[in-house]
């Protein structure tokens, strides 16, 4: 029988694009959970719901203002997050893995996001703008609408792409989730009319692709070549590749859940919620446009050789 230590190893998609924090926190509490869990054979989708209502829980807590409520709303999104570890870490471990696990798995970071959006708007409404005395209302609603649809979710979906493109080039295909637009849509225009919630998942998620090839032209131009030339696919362009998109991994993760999830913690705790998006349009936005114009151009400087 495994170890818990081997098992752990197990859960991890790859060293190179996992965080410190999930590491030695996250990802262990979840695989804890996990064996907890499987123990009762509970299935992994009942563990994304329950981190549905968690998220949506922390989102109501942060519309407070009083300490202890803000206690409970990062108390209620870190379990959220835990129970979001668990499912990904029971779903490879005993190979329980469904299209309505996928789904749900997409929705849930969705809606802590959107809960927590609300909660700020709401709690900042009767609020003075900092060093005016002029109430937030409306321009609160117009700041957290900016940083979540505008800022928030290009970042992250471009993020999570970049971790695919670098798992697909160290793991191969079988270790990594990179999709592409055409794949997706044929298999959305294929499926029976009649199964409306696998047509409404492989509508949105063919979308999704495409808003992630669009900004990557670079990186579709290489892929392109690499993929109809086998002299292309040699082990030094795979490693000239890793090369360079390894450094950028760092900034996948930070443009991803736990440096939001600190930063909503900080900005609420002490009273702030309004700096949180104000960080996504600022420090979260510059590490975007980094990291997109990094990986264009080592991609550019493949295409070149």
């Amino acid at each position: 029988m495994a170890t818990f230590k081997e098992l752990l190893r197990l859960s991890f998609k790859s060293e190179d694009t996992e965080e410190w924090l999930d590491v030695h926190f996250t990802r262990p509490i979840g695989l804890a959970f996990a064996l907890l869990w499987n123990k009762f054979d509970i299935h992994p989708n009942v563990i994304t719901i329950v981190s549905i209502f968690l998220g949506l829980g922390a989102g109501w807590m942060f519309h407070y203002t009083d300490l202890w409520s803000n206690v409970c709303g990062v108390l209620l999104l870190m379990f959220a997050n835990f129970c979001d570890s668990t499912d990904g870490q029971m779903a490879r471990l005993t190979g329980k893995k469904t299209l309505i696990g996928r789904m749900l798995d997409g929705f849930s970071g969705d809606v802590w996001f959107f809960a927590i959006y609300i909660g700020i708007v709401a709690r900042l409404w009767n609020q003075h703008i900092p060093f005016t005395n002029i109430e937030w209302g409306i321009w609160g609603f117009v700041l957290c609408a900016l940083a979540g649809f505008g800022f928030h979710s290009k970042q992250s979906s471009l993020a999570d792409y970049y971790r695919q493109i670098h798992l697909f080039f160290l793991l191969g295909k079988e270790g990594s989730e990179l999709d592409n637009y055409r794949q997706q849509r044929q298999i959305y225009e294929n499926l029976p009319k009649g199964e409306v919630l696998s047509r409404l998942f492989y509508y949105n998620y063919a979308n999704y692709c495409k808003s992630q090839e669009q900004r990557t032209p670079q990186f579709q131009q290489f892929f392109a070549r690499w993929k109809s030339d086998a002299a292309l696919q040699t082990e030094d362009v795979r490693q000239q590749l890793l090369a360079g998109s390894r450094p950028l991994m760092k900034y996948t993760n930070l443009l991803t859940f736990n440096s939001r999830a600190i930063t909503i913690y900080v900005t609420c705790l002490l009273g702030c919620p309004w700096v949180y998006p104000l960080v996504e349009l600022t420090v979260l936005q510059a590490m975007y446009v980094y990291m997109h114009r990094k990986h264009e151009k080592l991609c550019a400087a493949l295409n070149t050789k």
